[in-house]
């Protein structure tokens, strides 16, 4: 039973001076450079068969190509910390991108996503670091900017099932090359 989620890429220079940032923070479990991505919607473990339908109806997108920024570090978790997450300046484009996705899947049959979409990066996922190290930890690093970067794909990723943090293999690649939005 795959475990599938939509999402973005980044492109390899963005990865690269994410990976900087790595380190200097007790309890954090930090995640490969080569898994860093924008979740769009995550699915969940399904059947092979719902797989399938959600990847023919990734194909009905049709939208135009966009520029995003990761624009300063976060943690998500309040008083217990759970991730280290780059933010991302929340596009009118990738909003509309991901709600579109959103109503695809609930086309498939699929449950409503229950939190409201916030565009992120997960860098680390803590354990036992306490919310005075992260906030220490931002103050040294909280303030990466990145250059706008291109998105003209989303793509299909499965991840095996673990406790997260990948390896995520992508399974189709869907371009964003004309349309609407």
């Amino acid at each position: 039973m795959p475990r599938i989620f939509t999402g973005l890429e980044l492109p390899p220079e963005i990865g690269e001076n994410l990976s900087l940032l790595r380190g200097g923070l007790p309890g954090a479990r930090w995640i490969d450079p080569e898994n860093y991505h924008i979740t769009l919607r995550f699915v969940g473990d399904v059947e092979a068969g719902i797989a399938h339908e959600v990847a023919s109806a990734l194909e009905r997108v049709s939208r135009k190509p966009f520029e995003l920024r990761l624009d300063g570090l976060t943690s998500f978790g309040g008083r217990k910390p759970r991730a280290v997450v780059a933010s991302i300046t929340p596009v009118p484009a990738l909003l509309e991108l991901q709600a579109e996705l959103e109503r695809l899947m609930q086309r498939v049959g699929l449950e409503p996503e229950g939190r409201k979409y916030i565009p992120h990066v997960t860098l680390a996922r803590l354990r036992d670091s306490s919310s005075h190290q992260v906030a220490d930890y931002l103050s040294h690093r909280g303030s990466f900017r990145s250059m706008p970067f291109k998105v003209d794909h989303f793509v299909l990723f499965s991840a095996r099932s673990s406790v997260g943090g990948g390896p995520y293999v992508v399974e189709e690649k869907f371009p964003l090359t004309n349309g609407h939005g």
